[in-house]
C-alpha cells in the first residue's frame, strides 16, 4: 500500500468535518465530490450558492453528499461575526468590520472550525499564502505549544526508481524567511509533531547545514548547533542530529562515517532546513527532478488543522491535503 492510500485509509476510518473555502473553483468542487463519494470527509464548501450550483453543473458533478454554505445568506453569520469581535477586540474590531468579514468566504470557513462547527479548513486555490496564513493566525490562533506557526511539504516516495519508500517531511519551505535559533527550534519540533500525527512511526529528525558535527565553522553553522541543542532540552525523547549535511542524514552509511554516536543514523524522515532558500528550492528539486509528489504547504503550529494550497494546484492536489487535514484533526 503506498502512502496515499494509507493517508486515504486511516482518513476513511475516522472522517472529519472539513470546509473548502473556496466553493467557486471547479478543482475545490471535483475534490469536494471525490472526498464525498470515497467517504474520506463530511465536506463542506463555502461560496456563492449561485455560482456554486451553476459550476457544479457545468463540470457534470452531482453534490448531492456536499454541504453548501454562502456566507453572506447564512444563519450562522452573525454569531461567527460575534466571535471575530470577541477575538479581534484588543486589535480595534469593530462590529461593523465582524460581520462584514464574516460575509467573506476565507474568514467565514475560519471562524466555523474555531467556533467547533468545522475541524479543519483548507483554503489557498484562489487565497494567497499571505491571505491564508492570515485569517489562520487571526481566527484559529497559535497552538500554546509554540510562538509562531511555519510550514511543512509531505514528500511522498512511492515509485519503484526511489531507493527508500515512504515519506519525508521537509520544513520550513513556505513560511518563514530566515528563521533564528529559537524560531528554526520551534519548525523542528512542530515538524517531528506533524511528522507523527500523518505517520506511524517516529520522528527521526535532521537539522541540515553545510557542516557536519563541526566540519565547518560559521555564523549559519552555529545557528543550527544553538536550535538542534535547544530541542534536546526540551523534547529530549525525540531522535535528532544536528548540525548534519544531506548526505549523513539519509545515508546510514555516511552517517556511520561521519557521526559519532548518531540518534539518527542516517534515516531521517524529517528535514529541518536553516533557510526558507533552501527548503524552498530543496523540495522543487525533489518534486521536479526525482518526481517525488509533494503534499503542501501544510501549516504546523496552529491551534486547530488549517492548510494552504498552491494557487497552481490540481483537484488532486485538493483531495490529498484535504485528506491529510482529516488524518492532523484525528491527532
Amino acid at each position: 500500500m503506498t502512502v496515499l492510500e494509507k493517508i486515504i485509509q486511516r482518513a476513511q476510518a475516522s472522517p472529519k468535518r472539513i470546509v473548502l473555502t473556496e466553493g467557486e473553483d471547479a478543482r475545490i468542487l471535483q475534490a469536494a465530490a471525490r472526498l464525498s463519494t470515497d467517504k474520506v470527509a463530511d465536506v463542506t464548501v463555502v461560496g456563492n450558492l449561485d455560482k456554486v450550483n451553476a459550476t457544479a453543473s457545468d463540470l457534470g458533478l452531482s453534490l448531492g453528499g456536499v454541504s453548501v454554505i454562502d456566507p453572506s445568506t447564512s444563519d450562522l453569520r452573525e454569531s461567527l461575526a460575534q466571535l471575530l469581535q470577541a477575538l479581534r477586540a484588543k486589535k480595534g474590531m469593530t462590529e461593523e468590520k465582524a460581520y462584514e468579514l464574516a460575509g467573506q468566504p476565507l474568514w467565514f470557513a475560519n471562524l466555523l472550525v474555531k467556533a467547533g462547527h468545522q475541524d479543519g479548513v483548507v483554503s489557498g486555490a484562489v487565497h494567497t499564502t499571505g491571505d491564508v496564513v492570515r485569517a489562520a493566525i487571526q481566527v484559529i490562533g497559535v497552538d500554546k505549544a509554540f510562538k509562531m506557526i511555519s510550514s511543512f511539504f509531505l514528500m511522498v516516495l512511492d515509485q519503484p526508481h526511489y531507493p527508500r519508500q515512504g515519506s519525508l517531511v521537509f520544513s520550513d519551505c513556505g513560511l518563514v524567511i530566515d528563521p533564528s535559533a529559537e524560531q528554526l527550534a520551534e519548525i523542528a519540533s512542530a515538524a517531528a509533531n506533524s511528522y507523527q500525527a500523518i505517520n506511524d512511526d517516529p520522528a527521526k529528525v535532521a537539522m541540515l547545514s553545510f557542516s557536519t558535527h563541526g566540519s565547518a565553522s560559521h555564523p549559519d553553522v552555529d545557528k543550527v548547533i544553538e536550535a538542534t541543542r535547544l530541542v534536546k532540552a526540551t523534547r529530549p525523547e525525540l531522535s535528532i542530529d544536528g548540525e548534519v549535511q544531506l548526505d549523513a542524514a539519509i545515508v546510514p552509511v555516511i552517517a556511520a562515517s561521519k557521526i559519532q554516536n548518531s540518534e539518527v543514523k542516517g534515516e531521517a524522515n524529517v528535514l529541518v532546513f536553516p533557510s526558507l532558500e533552501a527548503g524552498n528550492i530543496a523540495y522543487k528539486l525533489v518534486e521536479r527532478f526525482a518526481g517525488a509528489t509533494a503534499i503542501g504547504p501544510l501549516l504546523q503550529g496552529l491551534a486547530q488543522p488549517a492548510n494552504d494550497l498552491s494557487r497552481g494546484c490540481s483537484a488532486d492536489d485538493v483531495y490529498y491535503v484535504a485528506a491529510v487535514t482529516v488524518v492532523q484533526a484525528q491527532a
